[in-house]
């Protein structure tokens, strides 16, 4: 541009000299806006953290740094303020608005002793919240982190354009000074003015802004409106990935059902007391985060904290043992009794109930039988996975039965239970054997390892464990199954918008450019093939951040 325009006034062509820097001056105004406003979007999304914050101290409010606040310092919440870090509800009740963090506008009611996050706002009483996590370590830090960080890792389009602009732009210059120069060994009646007006043309017109300036931005515009939508993308490349995805891998609990177990029925054999079971059973499953320890909770009552649990061990994808007064206790799958060789006289394939089974002192002592609820939009989102033409597998170490019975409401196309990690991460090594895209949607750490292994793996962020969310490349915020095809549509959408942007700038470069070497073309129109494709083409990315999913 800048020798363009020094060219244009060599030769007295001032007006368009002037236009020249003008109109690439105002590219550039409105390129930088454009990125201002799609960096704004997710600053605006997600730094949702308060500076200061109110704690209890001494039963006195006391105002303080955000940052120096302590893992245990209770914070007082009045309605309307921002919570600044992740703990625990420490009032009876309250309801949040967690919209910043989730896209979900319904206020969210949360009970005491419950997670409450940093981002969720008060809504109707003071509240109060003990904090649980350091305040560079909060959900909503790692996810701003995440945002800024994606930026980084580049898709193959967009790093392509890079490197094709660094190699591009050298040789127009040079077929430049040839198209000034050349003709004066062809050309009977040369005139250098005229030939290196069209030279000048030819380097406007070959300018790369377009597709530099264009492409990033389609991809920062859909990260943008990911986020908005509750799902994070770590990487424009994610973007790429999973809108070519043709299998979707799925955990079962907490990810298409809701992973809040109830207790249906309790099955104690006589020669054991059933009220010492359940306490013993109690007080082992309080060592383990597993969402079938709550249930357990919620049905026996308080733990009884003397029963003196020594060498507690979790067995993956088997269940908990440990030792009680000398006596081995086993509580888990009935895998975890063929292990350790405990005989039964039930047939459990027949119970569609999730099973606990428990031993006590090398006998079996019966077995408590646990139901979870398929979430509401699980078979909406098959649906839409199948239109897409995109198909779902389930895979739970979850019973058999279980596994088969949830598939068989949401049209699942293949289900299987009873897996450990090392049987999840051979079934997708399957699919991606036969040359297909996955990609695995989990939430436990027993996921994390499937995760890593497929082409985009997707978290369920609210209630995921932070191994999971950590190896994923994708994280869905409020945990709701239908954000995965909205996540594939948001991918094929960027993916479209970029192509648009690439086949406009190269044909009307292309046009312009035969154009102006053959002398038909004046600076005006060469000024509009680059400024005015960039604009248009700026225009077209930042559409995707007004678009509904």
């Amino acid at each position: 541009m800048s020798i363009a325009t020094i060219g244009a006034f060599a030769i007295g062509e001032y007006p368009e000299g002037v236009a020249v820097m003008l109109f690439y001056a105002v590219g550039e105004v409105f390129q930088s806006m454009a990125v201002t406003r799609a960096k704004g979007n997710i600053k605006a999304l997600l730094d949702q953290r308060p500076d200061e914050v109110t704690i209890i101290e001494n039963n006195q409010p006391k105002t303080i740094k955000a940052k120096e606040t302590k893992i245990g310092n209770v914070i007082q919440l009045k309605p309307g303020e921002k919570l600044a870090l992740d703990g625990e509800l420490f009032s009876d009740s309250a309801s949040f608005n967690t919209a910043a963090l989730t896209g979900e506008s319904k206020p969210d009611t949360k009970n005491k002793g419950e997670v409450v996050l940093a981002g969720m706002i008060n809504m109707n009483s003071i509240a109060l919240v003990k904090v649980t996590t350091a305040y560079e370590d909060s959900k909503l830090s790692k996810i701003l982190e995440l945002v800024q960080n994606a930026t980084a890792q580049k898709a193959p389009t967009e790093l392509f354009i890079r490197k094709f602009a660094k190699v591009y732009t050298p040789i127009v210059v040079f077929l430049a000074i040839g198209i000034c120069l050349l003709p004066y060994f062809i050309v009977d009646d040369y005139q250098f003015r005229e030939w290196l007006y069209r030279a000048l043309i030819f380097l406007v017109i070959s300018c790369p802004c377009a597709l530099v300036i264009s492409i990033p931005l389609g991809y920062f515009g859909g990260i943008g409106a990911a986020s908005r939508n509750g799902i994070l993308f770590k990487g424009s490349n994610f973007l790429d990935s999973i809108s070519q995805i043709q299998n979707v891998v799925m955990d079962k609990t907490g990810t298409m059902t809701e992973g809040v177990f109830k207790v249906q029925e309790v099955s104690i054999t006589s020669e054991f007391n059933k009220d010492e079971i359940l306490q013993l059973v109690n007080a082992l499953e309080s060592k383990s985060t597993h969402p079938v320890a709550t249930a357990i909770h919620n049905y026996v009552g308080d733990i009884n904290h003397s029963i003196p649990l020594e060498n507690v061990e979790e067995i993956a994808g088997h269940g908990l043992k440990a030792t009680v007064n000398g006596k081995e206790l086993l509580v888990g799958n009935f895998k975890l009794m063929d292990k350790f060789n405990i005989s039964y006289d039930i047939n459990h394939a027949n119970i569609v109930y999730t099973l606990i089974a428990v031993a006590y002192d090398k006998k079996f002592a019966g077995y408590i039988t646990i139901a979870d609820s398929i979430k509401e939009d699980a078979k909406e989102t098959v649906n839409k996975l199948h239109r897409m033409g995109v198909k779902a597998t389930m895979l739970s170490g979850d019973k058999g039965t279980v596994v088969k019975y949830v598939a068989d409401q949401l049209g699942i196309d293949n289900a299987f239970g009873d897996l450990l990690p090392e049987d999840k991460v051979n079934k997708v090594k399957e699919i991606k054997a036969r040359n297909q895209t996955v990609a695995f949607v989990g939430d436990g750490v027993n996921d994390a390892p499937v995760v890593a292994l497929s082409d985009v793996g997707i978290a369920m962020g609210g209630l995921g464990s932070d191994a999971t969310i950590e190896t994923a490349d994708v994280v869905i915020q409020d945990d709701k199954p239908s954000k995965i095809p909205m996540a594939i549509n948001i991918g094929k959408q960027t993916k479209k918008i970029v192509w648009q942007n690439i086949i406009l700038a190269f044909a009307v470069k292309a046009v312009v450019l035969v154009l102006g070497a053959g002398g038909l073309a004046t600076m005006w129109e060469a000024v509009f093939a680059d400024v005015g494709v960039a604009l248009l083409a700026i225009l077209n990315a930042v559409r995707i951040q007004r678009m509904k999913f």
